[in-house]
Parts: C-alpha cells; sequence; structure tokens
C-alpha cells in the first residue's frame, strides 16, 4: 500500500513544485518592473501614463482658464488686438443694412487682413457678441445710440450681427435719414439711431461731404430735443459726442453770444476754445442724466479718434495701413487728448453723483483700443471703386469712421459682457 500511494503522489508534488516556480518568477518580473518605473527619470512626460493619450496635448491651456471668472471686476479696456481666424459674424453679403461710405469690401478694398482680429483684455475673458442670446435678454426692450456719425456707424454694426437671428424692420426715419427706428418683431424689440452730434441745441451749416457754409451756432445751455423728449423711453442708451466741438462754432447762452472758436476775425468775437465750449456742454448733458430718473442703463461712451496721416481729411490725409498697431506705436493727437481728458473728468464724476441718485450711467471708454486699429477705416474705399478709371486718382480719404465688418464690431462684445454682468 506504501509503495502505491508514493508511485501516485510524486507527479502531484513535482507539479506542485511547478506551480510555484511559476508563482516566484511571476512576482519577481512584476516587483523588478515596479521598482524600474519608479526609478525614471521625472522628467519623462506625464502623457505618457494617461490612458487616454489621444486626448492630452502639451499645449499652453486655453485663455480662459488662465483669466479671472467673471464675478471678478474686468477692465474690459486693457489689452490687445489678436488674431481671430474666425473672422466676423457677417459680411456685407449677409448684411444690407451697411451704408455706402461704410461699405469697404463692395467698394472695393484689396485687402482682407483687418477682418481677422478680436478684443481681448488681458485680465480677463470676452466671449464673442451673441445675437441669440442678446435678443432673448433683450424682450419687450428698446434700445437708442445718441451722437454723431459714429453711433450711426455703430447702430449698423449691432443690427447686421442682430440680423443672423431676426432681420430688423426699419419703421421710422426722419426726412434726411439720420434718425431711423428698427423692430424685432418677434422679440418686440427696438433699436434706434438718434443724431444729435453736440446734444446741445445746434444749427448746422454744412453739405454732406461735411464742407461748412458757415460757423455752427451752438447753444450751451439748450440741450437738443431731438434726444431728450425720448431719453425716459429706452431701456437701454449708448450717448457720446466729442468731435464736433472741433469745427468753427459760435457759443450762445441765454441767447446771447459769449465768443467762438475758430471763427472768422471780421466778426471780432473773443476765441473761447473749444474745449471751453465741450466741458461746458459735456456737463450739462451730465446734470440732465443725473437727475433724470432714468430707470435703465446708460452709457456713455468715448469719443473715437481718427488717423488721417500726412494731413487732415480736407488736405490729402490717408489711412493706409493694413494690420493693427501696438500700445505706444501711436501717438493720439493732442486736440483729441484734449477732449479726451474732458470726458475722464467729468464722466466718472457724474456717474458716480448718478448712483447716489439711482440712475445707471457707465462710462464706455472706447478711445485707446480703437486709437490701436489704423487699418480699420474706409479710406480711399469709401466711394465705390475709386481707382477702377485711374489708380493714381487723388480722392477724399475717411481715416475717422470704420469699415463693416471691421473694429467697430469688438465694441458690442463690450457692451454685451457690460449689460449680462449688471
Amino acid at each position: 500500500m506504501r509503495t502505491d500511494y508514493l508511485k501516485q503522489s510524486l507527479p502531484l508534488n513535482h507539479k506542485n513544485l511547478f506551480l510555484k516556480f511559476l508563482m516566484t518568477i511571476f512576482c519577481l518580473g512584476l516587483a523588478f518592473r515596479i521598482l524600474f518605473f519608479h526609478s525614471l527619470s521625472p522628467q519623462i512626460s506625464p502623457v505618457l501614463e494617461s490612458p487616454f493619450p489621444e486626448k492630452v496635448t502639451v499645449s499652453q491651456p486655453p485663455i480662459s482658464s488662465l483669466v479671472q471668472p467673471h464675478s471678478e471686476k474686468c477692465d474690459y479696456f486693457n489689452g490687445d488686438w489678436v488674431p481671430n481666424p474666425s473672422g466676423p459674424l457677417y459680411t456685407d453679403e449677409t448684411c444690407d443694412l451697411i451704408e455706402a461710405h461704410q461699405n469697404c469690401l463692395k467698394n472695393g478694398r484689396p485687402d482682407r487682413e483687418f477682418l481677422y482680429w478680436r478684443w481681448l483684455p488681458r485680465d480677463c475673458d470676452l466671449p464673442q457678441f451673441d445675437p441669440q442670446r442678446f435678443l432673448n435678454t433683450m424682450r419687450n426692450k428698446a434700445w437708442a445710440l445718441i451722437g454723431d456719425s459714429i453711433s450711426r456707424n455703430h447702430v449698423q454694426s449691432l443690427l447686421c450681427i442682430l440680423a443672423k437671428v431676426e432681420q430688423p424692420v426699419l419703421v421710422y426715419h426722419d426726412e434726411e435719414y439720420k434718425c431711423k427706428s428698427w423692430r424685432f418683431p418677434l422679440y418686440n424689440f427696438s433699436m434706434s439711431v438718434i443724431w444729435s452730434p453736440f446734444l446741445v441745441k445746434a444749427a448746422i451749416f454744412e453739405d454732406i461731404n461735411g464742407v461748412s457754409s458757415s460757423e455752427v451756432e451752438l447753444h450751451l445751455d439748450k440741450l437738443d430735443s431731438k434726444w431728450t423728449d425720448q431719453f425716459l423711453d429706452f431701456d437701454y442708451i449708448i450717448i457720446s459726442t466729442g468731435k464736433w466741438f472741433l469745427k468753427s462754432a459760435i457759443y450762445y447762452e441765454n441767447d446771447t453770444i459769449l465768443g467762438c472758436h475758430s471763427c472768422s476775425s471780421e466778426r471780432n468775437l473773443t476765441e473761447l476754445g473749444f474745449n471751453f465750449a465741450y466741458r461746458k456742454a459735456l456737463k450739462f448733458v451730465m446734470n440732465f442724466i443725473v437727475s433724470s430718473n432714468h430707470k435703465g442703463l446708460i452709457f456713455f461712451r468715448t469719443f473715437t479718434p481718427d488717423h488721417f496721416e500726412n494731413g487732415e481729411w480736407f488736405n490729402g490725409g490717408t489711412c493706409n495701413r493694413t494690420t493693427p498697431i501696438k500700445e505706444g506705436e501711436m501717438e493720439m493727437k493732442y486736440l483729441s487728448k484734449i477732449l479726451r481728458d474732458i470726458e475722464l473728468d467729468e464722466v466718472p464724476k457724474a456717474a458716480s453723483e448718478a448712483s447716489n441718485n439711482g440712475v445707471n450711467l457707465k462710462f464706455v471708454d472706447f478711445a485707446s483700443l480703437s486709437l490701436l486699429r489704423p487699418d480699420g477705416h474706409p479710406g480711399p474705399y469709401r466711394q465705390y471703386h475709386p481707382f477702377e478709371k485711374d489708380k493714381n486718382a487723388k480722392v477724399q480719404n475717411d481715416c475717422l469712421h470704420w469699415c463693416l465688418p471691421g473694429p467697430i464690431d469688438s465694441w458690442n462684445d463690450i457692451i454685451m459682457e457690460m449689460v449680462v454682468n449688471e
């Protein structure tokens, strides 16, 4: 019996030894693998350890992960123009609301690079204007842009973007088509532009090209009723002025002549300077707003600098640049700086007073970011194909208004964020 038992158990012992041997080899191999990989240099890319290496990148984190959250106060006006490969939200072919003088592409402007930039604040994110979100937010609301031809320029930009969602319907215009109103029926939303270049009462004597036959007659103690009569009808207002105060003018107060700016010596009037008139008029406008009991949101937009080089609009000035410039490459012109300093003095102070009265007045300073875009103007392409018949033709340049589409579209990005975060 003993001998039979040994004969049967011997093969089993061999099997057990063999299995133990295999397990020992496996454990030693596993231990070696662990020790080996943990001894590798930490410089080896962690991407190799990722279970989904195809989804891992080693590029810089997106801008949105570097910026402060919307809950923190953002300085939207301190930033840079950065490349925007996606380009504008509309074109001259998709929007028929662009006035001829700003329709640079239709007028034959040959370069396109000026279309592919967007404004990006340095310390926070700035999403692109979302027309659907805007219209949903603005149901049953009324907007107005009040000011000079730059306000008309701006309203076209807004309308072209919003038209991607619903085509606006023109419901009013004055005889000269300078004041207009549109409705978006599906949202019961209205957008108006009111032409009032001085915001105070003015008699203007000039033709469509801006050529004056006499000095402007400016009443510094009377507001322009074109906008004051409707002021409380609008929920949101963007109001601006500035550039027109550089024109030759005679100043009145209490219907009596105070003096003038750059008027004919034959008039024998005291030269008071445009800065005197601008500060006085702006204070008057601000006082009206501060005490208006307006229950919506009012933006005062700074004037925007022109980019005429080698002259002015009336003596051959041009703007032939095709790309943005960096901060410090171009100085703001002396007269423009005077206007800006007056705005910086008067408007923030008025905004603080307005807040104490329950009036919501915000200061939007587009001057500095606009200064960096000398490439964004129509230049000679304010006219339809100006060099078609003569490549050396001398034509008047427009280096004040903005091509559409163009840099002015970025203003809407900022305005929308300020409205949404209000």
